[in-house]
Order: C-alpha cells, then sequence, then structure tokens
C-alpha cells in the first residue's frame, strides 16, 4: 500500500496493484471564493497550489471514490480532469444522480459489500460536525479497504469522533487510518471535522494503527495548523503511531 496526500482531503491510494483518487480537489491555488460565515474571508480557495501536476495525479487513477460532494472534495476542475468513463465510487443515490449529470457514466454506490478488482471497499459512517449544523452540512462517508495480501486501510473522510467512528475501528481493526484534520469551522456550530482532541481518540480507539492526518491548511476555515497539531502530538507520546504529512509526502506500507 501506498498513500501519497496530494492537498487537503485529496489522496492517491495505491493498493493491491489498483490506483485510488479520494475526494479530488485539482483546481489552482485561489480558484474559488472563500468559503463563507469563517475566517479568512480575504484569502479564495485553495489556498495552496498542487505539488504535483493534475496530469500527474490522474494518469494512473483506476477509480475514484468521492465522500460527498463538498467543493473541497469534488470540484469543477476534477470533473473537467477525469475522463467521463472513468469508475467513480459515491455514497448514495443523490450523489450518484449529480455525479452522471456532470457526465460521469461509471457510477456505484459504496456499500458494506462492494468489490473493486478483488478489493473491499466497505463504506463507513460519518457525520460532518456534531449537533444542529449537520442540518447545513449533509451526508458523508469514509470508506475501508481490505485484501488478503494488505494492510486494512481506514479513510474516515470528513467526521468529527464520535461514537460510530469508534465502532467502525472496533469492527474492521484498520492498520492504518487516514483522519480529515484541520478542525474546520465556521463562525458558529463547531468542527466539521477532527480537532487535535479527536485525534487523540482515534489514537486511544487504534493504538497500533499508524495514523495520518490530512485535510489540513489547504481551505480557508481551517482552525487547526499542522504545527499545534504535532505539538499536540509530541506532548500525548504519540510521535511513532501519528504523523501530519506536508503536501505530495509519500507513505509505503508492506
Amino acid at each position: 500500500m501506498k498513500i501519497t496526500h496530494i492537498r487537503n482531503a485529496t489522496l492517491l491510494v495505491e493498493y493491491e496493484g489498483k490506483t485510488f483518487l479520494i475526494d479530488p480537489m485539482l483546481a489552482e491555488k485561489g480558484t474559488y471564493p472563500p468559503f463563507p460565515n469563517s475566517i479568512r474571508q480575504d484569502q479564495n480557495n485553495p489556498l495552496v497550489n498542487l505539488p504535483i501536476s493534475v496530469e500527474e495525479i490522474i494518469a494512473d487513477v483506476d477509480a475514484v471514490i468521492v465522500t460527498h460532494l463538498h467543493l473541497d472534495h469534488f470540484d469543477d476542475a476534477a470533473k473537467q480532469a477525469l475522463p467521463n468513463d472513468i469508475k467513480m465510487f459515491v455514497q448514495n443515490e443523490e450523489d450518484a444522480a449529480v455525479v452522471k449529470e456532470a457526465g460521469f457514466k461509471n457510477v456505484e454506490i459504496l456499500t458494506q459489500n462492494t468489490v473493486f478488482k478483488d478489493i473491499q471497499l466497505i463504506k463507513t459512517k460519518g457525520e460532518h460536525g456534531r449537533g444542529e449544523i449537520l442540518k447545513r452540512t449533509g451526508l458523508v462517508c469514509g470508506v475501508v479497504f481490505k485484501h488478503q495480501s494488505e494492510k486494512t486501510l481506514y479513510v474516515a473522510g470528513d467526521t468529527v469522533w464520535y461514537s460510530a467512528v469508534e465502532e467502525e475501528i472496533n469492527t474492521h481493526q484498520p492498520d492504518v487510518i487516514v483522519v480529515n484534520g484541520g478542525d474546520n469551522q465556521f463562525l458558529e456550530g463547531g468542527s466539521l471535522v477532527m480537532g487535535k482532541e479527536d485525534i487523540y481518540e482515534v489514537y486511544k480507539a487504534a493504538p497500533k494503527a499508524t495514523i495520518i492526518s490530512v485535510h489540513m491548511e489547504a481551505v480557508n476555515h481551517w482552525t487547526l495548523s499542522r504545527e499545534e497539531l504535532k505539538s499536540f502530538i509530541n506532548e500525548k507520546d504519540m510521535t511513532s503511531h501519528v504523523f501530519v504529512p506536508d503536501d505530495g509526502e509519500i507513505y509505503t506500507f508492506k
């Protein structure tokens, strides 16, 4: 297994000989207006450039997984760059309809028993915030990758820590967990994705797993920096298990 962190939540996952592109936000720096009702209203999204070209990112992709349709997970640049016959996995019928309307012809809804080229893809639960804010943020999912010759990977998606994430960890016993950190927030409503205490809960639930925190410092409403998270990781003695990649950084697991 090889995981390349591209930017924000965008990942390339090479797993059992196949390459998956997850949550592609492929626009150039500053293409879109800032997310409203949040900090950094003077900065357009994305805040940083891609570490490699779009052509390099999509060159060898066998399938795309879109955990939900927010702009920072599936943007216009991705819709334009990806071939319309590429395999697309989405969370539900509503998202499938939107992706098909964008011109994609090979769209499949993730389930608990999805199989792609002998790789098991398991849709997992998530909550994009807590309380009232969920009415605005909508439904999201994550995905677990399983194959007998690979370590188990859990990509949690845009979720905070809550009981269902713990259940997914207990059920699937992942060796590698990718969480969306950054503690992104609007001016009210609280965390939309994991903050440092959420990530600590993931670590306590899976103390032997390798945890990788992405979705950091790439869109205007982030509140947790890489530097602050690294300090917290050191403080909690998690440095051998929790990692905070730079854009373009690669992790390999055998």
